[in-house]
């Protein structure tokens, strides 16, 4: 078995927190640049859509091949080797005047941002052990404030230069600095946490692993679809074009906001009860909704609160009830990004054809869902598991 230092594991992981920190900065340049690059290219809008899904094809394929990768080499130098062409994308997609060629370095990104994402989770899971639920949420905190971050980056760069190119350069940078500490550090192992500390979870259950990607399905599915389309809902529901827009900035900050906090509240609370109280807060804010009983500012906040946890509680609560390898992490992101591509969908048609009182309906169905899904999962855990097991399972992180 292989131990390593509290000071090796700390300098390890805030250097995880900066590739996620870069990784959020590079997705979330997609958006505040797509008109810079619709116009460098000269295409039209739905043209340059063709650019969200080259991305989610990259993601989805990044997903299963940094997982695979992640088992069978130093974990490091699989970060490395994603970050460097990450790098090479980002400067590259200014000085593409082409749509095609743009595509392909988009999708190029895609699959290098979720290499590092899957890559630096799995990573962070055997540097912590069955105590990685708070390190987990504050890692997607920083993906969060990369997200947020980036914006004001492209904006200062068009302030100082009238061009969008030192935004990319930046993230650029950012991404191929990070390249010095992992080459540094010597990579964590599938042994490095002692497992003396948990028994191991019943092997060859597929049921269990089946359950946690559905979820994880569900919930990136729910997110994508309150952030995407709550600002057509408040559209079609008489707010003005500003208010409307406003509020997937709220979502979007009590969501981040939300995983901070979620730090100190996962090494108190179960794992299982912060999922029921996100879910419960998450059908409140649906119901609110459909009722009209709040504010849609209001309700944007309490969702975005109410999604905050879930995703690092889940993937903290799969560590205690899985074994983590690359794979299983790969797959668990290949789930997300098909929920984030197929739920998302609903919601238009249910617009079109069913009119406002279809959304809040559907986000309390997604919600109902996962409830359903995590009271399930709970029944299989006790099922397979054992008594101890299982309580063990439910302990706090």
């Amino acid at each position: 078995m292989t131990l390593i230092s509290t000071d090796h594991r700390h300098r390890v992981t805030h250097t995880y927190f900066l590739a996620f920190v870069a990784i959020g900065m590079s997705g979330g340049l997609l958006g505040p640049a797509l008109p810079h690059l619709a116009e460098m290219t000269g295409s039209s809008m739905s043209q340059i859509a063709l650019l969200f899904t080259a991305r989610a094809l990259g993601n989805m394929l990044g997903a299963v091949s940094s997982g695979l990768l992640v088992d069978r080499l130093p974990g490091h130098r699989v970060l490395i080797a994603m970050l460097v062409p990450l790098a090479a994308g980002l400067a590259a997609v200014p000085l593409s005047q082409a749509l095609m060629p743009l595509v392909a370095l988009v999708f190029l990104l895609g699959f290098c941002e979720m290499s590092v994402n899957a890559g630096a989770n799995t990573l962070l899971l055997w540097t912590h052990g069955t105590r990685s639920a708070p390190w987990i949420s504050a890692l997607h905190f920083c993906f969060g404030l990369g997200n947020m971050l980036v914006p004001m980056v492209l904006v200062a760069a068009l302030s100082l230069t009238g061009l969008f190119h030192g935004a990319f350069w930046l993230v650029a940078a950012l991404a191929l600095a990070l390249c010095v500490p992992l080459a540094r550090l010597s990579s964590p192992r599938q042994d490095t946490v002692n497992r003396a500390e948990r028994e191991p979870p019943p092997p060859g259950d597929a049921w269990r692993l089946a359950l946690f990607l559905l979820l994880f399905s569900l919930y990136v599915g729910t997110e994508i679809t309150f952030a995407g389309w709550i600002t057509a809902y408040a559209s079609l529901s008489g707010e003005s074009p500003g208010d409307a827009a406003l509020l997937v900035t709220l979502f979007w900050m009590t969501l981040s906001a939300g995983r901070l906090a979620a730090i100190p509240l996962l090494r108190r609370f179960t794992p299982w009860r912060m999922l029921r109280l996100c879910l419960g807060l998450g059908v409140l804010s649906g119901v609110s909704l459909q009722f009209g009983w709040l504010p849609l500012p209001l309700i944007a906040l309490l969702f975005g609160l109410a999604c905050s946890a879930i995703f690092p509680t889940l993937f903290g609560l799969s560590n205690q009830l899985m074994v983590m390898s690359g794979r299983t992490t790969g797959l668990i992101f290949l789930a997300a990004s098909s929920g984030a591509m197929a739920v998302p969908s609903l919601a238009g048609p249910l617009l079109e054809g069913l009119g406002t009182g279809s959304f809040p309906l559907l986000l309390c169905a997604l919600m109902g869902l996962m409830a359903l899904g995590m009271v399930t999962l709970r029944a299989r855990v006790a099922r397979t598991s054992g008594a101890g097991h299982g309580d063990q399972a439910s302990a706090t992180p």
